[in-house]
């Protein structure tokens, strides 16, 4: 049997950091950086990016990333890397998505730098890309991890704390849907089957954000950089992202996916939406009431939605619902990687029953 575990070759999480982005450039490239920064973080932070660059004469190239993650943008970059040897994405997760597709078809490394800990996705060889709309479009696999993932806490500790909670969100999600690719063998993104090492680092994560998770998010709105906070950036970004990545994605994942195509959830977080596909997910498993409760419970304590109203969805009706579970359940979605058998139907129902659960506890 194959097993696979992958992981971004150097992930750095430190205070300070976005001010060193020169010296870890040239760890990895000399000829220049194309570096694609969200406008709002080039706005708050531009002399931190570029600071160090200058400082050493380091050439690089600054682009504002366009809003979202799709074919179309990522085209827009690559027609303007020039001679650039690495590319370096400073933002939210669908920035970083961009650089790491950017790099790909360039055939260059890539440094990844979250700005904020709200996804998973730093660390994974994998891109979301979604149409102009905003509506989930397509995976694209990556035949590397990124070269280096760098995460200022300074930073982090900044940004709004709903970014902070979405990662919870996103991350919570990890342990379950791995649970359920072991139970069902699945093959991973990876093109290989778990390895006890990626499914404890999955349950490492979840039991960090249970003990860290409410401690961090006040940590957060205090503006304060604590040990809790620190323990959380790392399982929202490193522990989730191995976790999901060499352990699988199942049902919380696609649902999310299929919640994209209802306008509602649009002003959603990923890690929002996440979180409420994995109380479906819950649902699906028909997992025990003590256990249920218990997530309900966190949910509520750190600010995730726990009903359909909470994101954005609260006038579904069940038609919606069910484009949302033939979506969530089409051919190349995560839901295959369930231990038994998904319909559109039982995603519709898990949805309606997961809102109604949330009513009761």
């Amino acid at each position: 049997m194959r097993k696979v575990l992958c992981s971004p070759g150097s992930y750095i999480q430190q205070e300070g950091a976005m001010g060193q982005l020169a010296d870890e450039y040239a760890a990895i490239g000399s000829k220049g950086a194309h570096i694609i920064v969200d406008p709002m973080i080039d706005k708050l932070y531009h002399h931190q990016i570029v600071s160090s660059f200058d400082a050493k004469g380091t050439p690089y190239q600054l682009m504002e990333f366009g809003g979202e993650c799709s074919s179309e943008e990522v085209n827009r970059h690559r027609e303007h890397i020039g001679s650039n040897d690495v590319v370096i994405g400073i933002g939210g997760g669908k920035t970083l998505d961009t650089a790491k597709a950017v790099a790909f078809y360039a055939n260059l490394p890539v440094m990844i730098v979250p700005t904020a800990a709200s996804s998973d996705a730093p660390c994974s060889r994998l891109s979301v890309l979604y149409r102009p709309d905003g509506v989930f479009d397509k995976y694209l696999p990556l035949p590397a991890n990124p070269d280096v993932v760098l995460m200022d806490t300074d930073i982090i500790t900044k940004a709004p704390v709903r970014f902070l909670v979405s990662g919870l969100g996103d991350a919570f999600a990890t342990y379950y849907e791995a649970a359920a690719c072991v139970r069902s063998n699945a093959v991973t993104m990876t093109g290989g089957h778990a390895t006890n090492a990626a499914f404890t680092l999955a349950k490492l994560c979840h039991d960090t954000l249970l003990e860290d998770g409410v401690k961090a998010v006040a940590a957060a709105k205090a503006g304060v950089r604590t040990a809790a906070l620190e323990n959380i950036i790392e399982a929202n970004t490193l522990l989730s992202g191995l976790g999901f990545e060499s352990s699988g994605l199942a049902a919380a994942h696609a649902i999310h996916d299929g919640m994209t195509a209802l306008e509602g959830t649009h002003k959603m977080l990923h890690g929002e939406k996440v979180a409420f596909g994995t109380l479906a997910q819950f649902v699906l498993e028909d997992r025990s009431l003590d256990e249920t409760a218990e997530v309900y419970d966190f949910f509520r304590q750190v600010g995730l939605p726990t009903s359909l109203e909470e994101i954005g969805i609260g006038d579904a009706t069940d038609e919606d619902l069910l484009r949302v579970g033939e979506l969530a359940c089409g051919p190349d979605e995560t839901m295959g990687n369930m231990p038994f058998e998904v319909t559109p139907v039982d995603v519709a129902n898990a949805l309606r029953a997961a809102d109604e659960v949330g009513k009761n506890l």
